[in-house]
């Protein structure tokens, strides 16, 4: 998705959670001056990297996520296909010995299994927001092979794809290197929010607050989007 578009969806974004576009800028720059310093993936880098398949698996964080892990893994050869794995749905991977070839991140998932996962080769695609300035000033140059994105205007090393939440930013960035077929994984957009997603939460799966459900909801609406808009076989594990 251009940014001329995104930058309509995400207007409403702003206006519908109280979001500051301001701090989401300022968690840009800081994430573009530590990639500058650090070093980091150009989308070219990642394209050439994953460029041994045009199909694509995205994993998100919902409840039927651990279902559909086991089902791929005795079902599919994995090796055939990229592997997305959507911030916190990388703990269901690494439980399983999967290493995704990819992890969206906000930071807010189990970082101890996603920088296992970055040890064992997966390439990190950082996001900056307002809510996690503080995590991307003190996690981000702990990893490697790493891809910066905002979902404000692009700047410097940013990238802006288009999506809102982990997983429909995996998706867009599936899009972005080329898929021709993606296939989902524990993605709900229900109204249920799991451990995965949650690291502190007490039980596995429990309700999601009205804030979370939102976010789902537009997580819903994007991935639409991509079905209806992009060249791309979106097969959804659920339906």
């Amino acid at each position: 998705m251009e940014f001329g578009l995104w930058e309509k969806y995400y207007k409403d974004i702003i206006e519908d959670f109280g979001f500051s576009r301001s701090g989401d800028e300022k968690s840009a720059k800081l994430l573009d001056e530590i990639l500058s310093t650090e070093g980091c993936l150009t989308l070219d880098d990642l394209s050439q990297i994953v460029g041994f398949s045009d199909k694509f698996i995205v994993f998100g964080a919902g409840p039927s996520l651990k279902n559909h892990v086991l089902m791929l893994k005795e079902n599919h050869d994995l090796k055939d296909y990229v592997l997305v794995a959507a911030d916190g749905a990388t703990t269901a991977l690494i439980e399983e010995k999967i290493s995704p070839d990819i992890v969206c991140t906000d930071l807010d998932g189990n970082v101890d299994d996603i920088l296992l996962a970055n040890l064992r080769g997966a390439n990190m695609v950082i996001h900056a927001h307002g809510d996690n300035i503080d995590k991307v000033a003190t996690l981000s140059s702990l990893f490697s092979n790493v891809l910066g994105t905002t979902q404000a205007q692009p700047i410097g090393n940013l990238y802006n794809f288009g999506g809102f939440t982990d997983g429909d930013r995996a998706l867009f960035l599936s899009v972005a290197l080329g898929a021709s077929e993606i296939i989902l994984a524990g993605m709900d957009f229900g109204d249920k929010v799991t451990k995965y997603s949650r690291p502190d939460l007490e039980v596995k799966v429990e309700g999601a607050d009205e804030f979370k459900r939102k976010k789902l909801l537009y997580a819903e609406k994007f991935t639409n989007w991509i079905t209806e808009n992009e060249p791309v076989n979106v097969i959804n594990l659920l339906e």
